[in-house]
């Protein structure tokens, strides 16, 4: 493969940009959701609960599929899970009926569930080895953008066209779908075939090894606190009055930094060494989400700029967590990238089905601190990660 390498630079850029596009999809609903919910008539505890089925459709899944991903090293999954997520995710918007939109929003985040181990498995194989670090960042950085960009667009959309608009969004990622068939090349022509994987053996040599068992913990506490501010505190801003294009602003500035930052992990990473970027990451989350918590109502443009840096700070860590996990055990890329990309999502996304209750009962803010009290106190795992085996 390393012989075609402007080939595997072009491979990266299209498969790049899908994850951008793809992940537009994954963040259209978090800032209209509680609107959607007001035109249904539920709870936010209920609408919490419908959000969080998208992540643990478009998470939880994703080992399983990665496990097919590495053995069948075709195209198909980048491609279907596309126009899957472009179609059904839209369409959820304009449900009135509870039952369809679950439904809508199962078959969308199953799309999800379905690109993004593949794409994760062929963007490391395309990618140079000495520059794997690199290349990884900003395939996770355009997917953070994408995801940054789903609450600008879904809630421009809803305010200023109106939300009956919003399948015009499916003709983007079934255009970007048809591209990446034409332009991103068949793996099997350009590397040499796996051996075929055992499901039993891999998924137990990858649950039985203690250092992705840490990143697996490290990597759901992470998204425990960006799920909690994405899906949260949009009914918080509802109550208080603003309107749905502020909402996708302030989701759109704080997913965008994380973008950044994930971008620029791995330079970070060379200058204060991967434990430092893990503590930094996990400790002043909280420190943060106190100064959101206390300034929102008094200084919101302040609150506003500390909730966009706790996005930068949080997601720092992401590219380092995934290239630190895919090489403990690189024969099983795709099922590892599955694991910390979705399957932390997945059981996260479980817990914030019963954190919205919480929310409901006793306040969005005190779970908010309750989310970010946890990662600072498991900070200490960062010491056992980096041990010598």
């Amino acid at each position: 493969m390393k012989n075609n390498l402007p080939s595997n630079k072009k491979a990266l850029i299209w498969l790049s940009g899908g994850h951008f596009i793809n992940d537009i999809y994954t963040g259209v609903l978090n800032p209209i959701m509680p609107f959607i919910a007001a035109k249904i008539g539920l709870s936010m505890a209920v609408a919490t609960v419908i959000l969080t089925i998208s992540h643990i459709f478009s998470s939880l899944m994703q080992p399983l599929f990665g496990y097919f991903a590495d053995n069948i090293v075709k195209r198909s999954f980048i491609f279907w899970g596309l126009i899957l997520s472009s179609i059904f995710i839209p369409l959820s918007a304009i449900c009135t009926n509870p039952f369809l939109l679950v439904f809508f929003i199962i078959i969308g985040s199953i799309g999800s569930s379905l690109f993004h181990p593949q794409a994760l498995g062929f963007a490391s194989k395309f990618a140079d080895n000495a520059n794997s670090g690199k290349s990884m960042a900003i395939f996770i950085a355009m997917g953070t953008l994408g995801y940054s960009c789903g609450p600008v667009i879904s809630s421009g959309i809803t305010q200023f066209l109106g939300m009956h608009k919003m399948p015009l969004m499916t003709f983007l990622g079934i255009l970007w779908a048809l591209l990446m068939f034409k332009f991103v090349p068949k793996l099997s022509l350009n590397v040499e075939i796996m051996p075929n994987i055992d499901f039993k053996t891999a998924f137990k040599r990858i649950l039985s090894n203690k250092k992705l068992n840490i990143l697996n913990i490290i990597a759901m506490l992470k998204t425990m606190v960006n799920s909690s501010c994405f899906i949260l505190l949009p009914f918080l801003w509802k109550n208080m009055g603003y309107k749905p294009f502020y909402i996708g602003m302030a989701l759109f500035l704080f997913i965008f930094a994380g973008g950044i930052g994930s971008l620029v992990s791995n330079h970070v990473e060379k200058r204060i060494g991967a434990p430092n970027v893990f503590y930094i990451s996990m400790i002043s989350t909280l420190p943060l989400m106190l100064i959101f918590i206390y300034t929102y109502k008094i200084h919101p443009t302040f609150a506003l700029i500390i909730f966009v840096i706790t996005g930068f700070i949080t997601m720092m860590a992401t590219p380092v967590t995934m290239v630190m996990a895919q090489n403990v055990l690189p024969e099983y890329k795709s099922i590892i990238s599955g694991f910390i990309n979705g399957f932390s999502w997945g059981i996260v996304a479980i817990i914030m089905s019963i954190l919205g209750f919480v929310a409901q009962n006793f306040g969005i803010t005190n779970v908010l601190i309750f989310v970010a009290i946890i990662p600072a106190l498991c900070s200490v795992l960062v010491k056992e990660l980096f041990k010598k085996d």
